[in-house]
């Protein structure tokens, strides 16, 4: 199909029509309100289920319940709003129904700003709900990423029966870029023997998150756990970025990945060596991908629109066998090239060494 000029939120919405979205369930905000204007017009056209509920804690509760029928559900929010809708996220991680749900991010903490941060990354990648659950997290770069992923996303909740979190800053969000939708899937109700339906011929079925007794709460937790490493086993994805021969190696994901390329792009016509990993999964995180170039690289670093989350993901994999650098900018602010590329001169002319915690270093420059 022919690329076409459209935005980051519109282009997710609509890529999670064609992908069979049947059920959306929302509540508008900034910077992600696209996304639910595109589908109040699109979903009543295509005879599909659309609604405003009256607060992000509707919503989710309206996607737990048609996610037990085993229809494809989604709703959509940012930051403050997926703080919401966190409870319910819980409850349908402890009935293992599937889920997709996008977080086009904005600064904070608290009510914030609607600028473009990074700062959900622990709140999406630990599970930001009450017990032992792994959602997957998804970080577009771009608008074709951004449909990519949206369309991969319903796939893999259907396949293992898991919350499954697109985590786009607000960037993604708003920006325009030429991309190629998908084509339309037809919307295909699969009788998942699991699913619940009303009455019928078959067996009333029942579907919970409640387990009084502590053993059988116990076995639930080891059974999600076993999905969850096969997931980690399957479904880990990144990007690289001329890593083969780099000295310093940076990571971010996100916009803040895609700024960092043109700055080590302009690097390597200088004569740096220096590469990019984009982790594209955060949760699962590419940590053997990491653990890899550590045993390669002389020095890492770190570049998000926050103050350091996926920093301590990065860290675990090196395991302190190389200095681990951080450049962030929190608060709604997106780096610049010019600024990473100052960072990588600083690093390429400076003796550095292992660090407990090296955003003391990067606090002490940015205020000083």
């Amino acid at each position: 199909m022919p690329k076409e000029l459209i935005k980051g939120n519109v282009a997710m919405a609509e890529a999670a029509i064609r992908a069979g979205l049947e059920a959306y369930f929302g509540y508008p905000i900034t910077p992600q309100t696209e996304i639910l204007e595109h589908l109040a017009r699109r979903m009543p056209e295509l005879g599909r289920a659309f609604v405003q509920a009256e607060s992000e804690v509707a919503a989710i509760n309206m996607v737990y319940g048609a996610a037990c029928t085993g229809v494809r559900v989604m709703s959509s929010s940012s930051s403050p709003g997926f703080s919401l809708m966190q409870e319910g996220i819980s409850y349908i991680a402890g009935t293992e129904v599937p889920a997709v749900l996008i977080n086009v991010m904005r600064g904070g903490p608290g009510l914030g700003n609607i600028a473009p941060a990074q700062s959900d990354y622990y709140q999406a990648v630990y599970g930001g709900g009450h017990g032992d659950y792994h959602p997957i997290v998804l970080a577009p770069a771009s608008v074709q990423e951004a449909i990519d992923l949206t369309v991969l996303s319903f796939d893999l909740a259907e396949k293992y029966r898991n919350l499954v979190f697109v985590l786009a800053d607000g960037s993604v969000g708003q920006m325009m870029e030429p991309a190629e939708l998908p084509e339309m899937r037809p919307v295909l109700r699969k009788d998942w023997d699991w699913a619940v339906n009303g009455k019928g011929k078959r067996e009333r079925r029942t579907l919970s998150s409640i387990y009084l007794n502590p053993h059988e709460e116990e076995v639930a937790n080891l059974h999600f756990l076993k999905t969850w490493q096969t997931i980690q086993k399957n479904e880990i994805r990144y990007k690289e970025y001329f890593v083969e021969d780099a000295d310093i190696v940076i990571v971010g994901f996100g916009t803040a990945g895609r700024v960092a390329l043109s700055a080590v792009r302009e690097a390597r016509q200088m004569g740096i060596k220096v590469g990019l990993l984009r982790p594209v999964s955060l949760s699962p995180f590419p940590f053997e991908v990491l653990e890899e170039l550590a045993g390669r690289a002389s020095a890492f670093l770190v570049v998000e629109m926050n103050m350091g989350q996926m920093l301590n993901d990065v860290q675990l994999a090196v395991k302190g066998r190389v200095p681990v650098e951080f450049y962030g900018r929190p608060g709604g602010i997106v780096p610049f090239p010019n600024e990473i590329m100052a960072e990588i001169q600083r690093m390429s002319t400076t003796k550095l060494s292992v660090v407990r915690d090296p955003r003391v270093a990067w606090l002490e420059r940015m205020t000083s």
